[in-house]
């Protein structure tokens, strides 16, 4: 909204639509030939009383200042002038100016006409905009004596063949001509982004043509990418199914390759083995109900003087992995380890499986015994397994007869992501089929008037897009900042070293001999078998401290009850006392 002082321009100023002020409106009244009527009129009348608002309709000049036209005018008083040759009787008006009030003396024989303003009831701001346009009114909240109202509107455009959304203010000087009955063969076209298509969801397929392309726009290593292009026309089909997708990478090769593999691939992929340099990394990736065997590479030498049941282990040993467990150690303490059966070849005859117990730090090296012949989909893979994961494709996929994955020694899949695609196709080359992630590929596009058939069946699939390293390293940290919340903290009272003490206290369990399998709400880091445990009282720590002792073996520590802590820092302070 604006108000301004007439005839003083270019002063304007705004004011919200919420105004509280109120608008007192300056009607025109009677109108008087000189101003002696004016005051003869006034003062006739009860309703009148100066001052009052006035307004000539000629201009009116005077030594100090000159009153244009339609000028409003506060009649203060009658008085009387005695510098003139003869003395009379003046009309005393205020001209209020952008910076000044201007006192003007204008002798009652002055000519007009004039007209009184009469003011009317107080309005408010919506109420005063239903007045004619140029209607006065005075306001106490404002800063000038009157003002006129007019209100600002602002009218939003789209030009033809573009997204911009044109905003033009009512205030614009600018001729505008309505011109709809001479375009009517004209047909208005409104872009659309790859994104809004998307939000629509249909109806598909859908023609269209390409207005503009993102700068960014090389993001695949494809060679449909050269035809987006401005005026190529594309063919949408609708969503991509399954929605997510694998980013995959060659490992260990000189010239590095990234890929994004879809969901609907359908080569045949064999998983390749795992390795494990400890039993501590066995446990990491055991599941339960998912058999885990192994294959020793390394010797391992038990360590008999801790457990007798400790178990060596030479090269080429067959482990299956059965679970976490605990053993009593040679100081009393228990001990976290991985249960193993040893597995033993088919014309070998064994009575009863014979029973493996590794150390979580037992530092020998294992790798997972896979059979050569058990090949996934992509799809079972990642339902099965969890990634990363090193795979090899042995079969290509069939609709995709240059598949290059097959080429791929060592396949790393890395993250599974899921972001929706739509599938399209060049209107020039129909069997080129390709998925745009309108995420980071939003084409500005207009559609055809005319829309190709809708013929029934299957949308087709791109099942494989290879990417630049600066686009695959963008979709890393993309799947890095959406990976869900961490789990739980474990309790505070209980852990690995709480459950040996539960199991103690039970009883019933000789020294020696495994407690059982269990799985611990959380793995043990193997940096804890070398470091001491520490109490939240600091003042019992060096009582917690072990000695070290000489060996080619880790360090482990002597773990204790705190009341069996207690009970001992109370004996060495006995015997110190009685040393005094």
């Amino acid at each position: 909204m604006i108000y301004e002082n007439p005839k003083i321009t270019p002063l304007h100023m705004r004011i919200d639509p919420d105004f509280q002020g109120h608008f007192i409106p300056l009607r025109t009244s009677q109108s008087y030939e000189t101003l002696g009527e004016l005051v003869f009129g006034t003062d006739r009348s009860s309703k009148q009383q100066l001052p009052v608002y006035i307004m000539s309709t000629r201009m009116i000049v005077t030594r100090d200042r000159d009153v244009t036209e339609g000028q409003v005018l506060i009649f203060e008083a009658v008085v009387r002038r005695d510098y003139t040759p003869r003395a009379m009787l003046c009309a005393r008006c205020v001209l209020v100016t952008e910076d000044e009030r201007v006192i003007l003396h204008l002798p009652l024989y002055r000519r007009g006409p004039f007209r009184i303003l009469e003011p009317s009831a107080p309005q408010t701001l919506l109420q005063a905009l239903q007045e004619p346009k140029d209607q006065l009114f005075t306001c106490p909240t404002l800063p000038w004596e009157y003002v006129t109202l007019t209100p600002m509107y602002e009218v939003e455009a789209i030009l033809h063949r573009h997204r911009t959304v044109a905003k033009i203010p009512s205030t614009l000087a600018v001729d505008v001509e309505d011109i709809t009955a001479s375009s009517q063969h004209i047909h208005f076209i409104q872009p659309l982004l790859l994104s809004e298509v998307l939000a629509r969801e249909g109806p598909f397929p859908l023609s269209v043509e390409i207005l503009k392309v993102p700068e960014e726009r090389h993001i695949f290593l494809s060679p449909w990418v050269r035809f987006l292009k401005r005026g190529r026309r594309l063919c949408i089909y609708g969503l991509s199914s399954p929605p997510w997708r694998v980013l995959a990478s060659n490992k260990g090769h000189r010239e590095p390759r990234y890929f994004l593999v879809s969901g609907a691939y359908q080569g045949k992929i064999w998983r390749r083995p795992r390795e494990f340099p400890t039993a501590y990394d066995l446990l990491g990736a055991f599941q339960p109900g998912r058999p885990l065997q192994v294959v020793a590479t390394e010797d391992c030498e038990g360590e008999r003087e801790e457990n007798p049941e400790f178990t060596s282990l030479a090269v080429g040993d067959r482990l299956e992995v059965l679970g976490p467990g605990l053993a009593h150690g040679a100081q009393g303490s228990d001990i976290d380890v991985l249960v193993c059966q040893r597995l033993r070849d088919e014309y070998e005859e064994v009575e009863s499986p014979e029973q493996v117990l590794l150390p979580l730090h037992c530092p020998g090296s294992f790798v997972e015994e896979l059979s050569y012949s058990q090949w996934y989909s992509l799809a079972d893979l990642i339902a099965q397994f969890s990634l990363p994961c090193e795979v090899r494709v042995m079969v290509k996929d069939p609709s995709y007869p240059s598949d290059p994955l097959t080429a791929v020694l060592g396949l790393q899949l890395e993250e599974k992501i899921t972001e929706p695609f739509l599938v399209v196709s060049l209107d020039s080359e129909p069997r080129m089929d390709f998925e745009i992630p309108p995420r980071w590929l939003d084409l500005t596009v207009v559609e055809d008037e005319v829309q190709p058939d809708r013929p029934g069946g299957s949308v087709p699939i791109a099942t494989m897009e290879e990417l630049p390293d600066t686009f695959y390293y963008t979709l890393r940290k993309l799947a890095a900042c959406e990976i869900q919340d961490p789990p739980p903290r474990p309790p505070k009272s209980q852990g690995l070293s709480g459950q040996r003490r539960h199991s103690s206290e039970k009883g019933g369990v000789q020294s020696s001999q495994v407690l059982g399998l269990q799985q611990p709400p959380l793995l043990p880091k193997p940096k804890a078998k070398t470091l001491p445990e520490f109490t939240k009282d600091n003042s019992s720590m060096c009582s917690k401290i072990p000695r070290h002792e000489k060996g080619h073996g880790p360090t482990k520590p002597q773990t204790q009850d705190l009341d069996d802590d207690e009970h001992d820092y109370e004996e060495i302070l006995e015997s110190f006392q009685k040393t005094i």
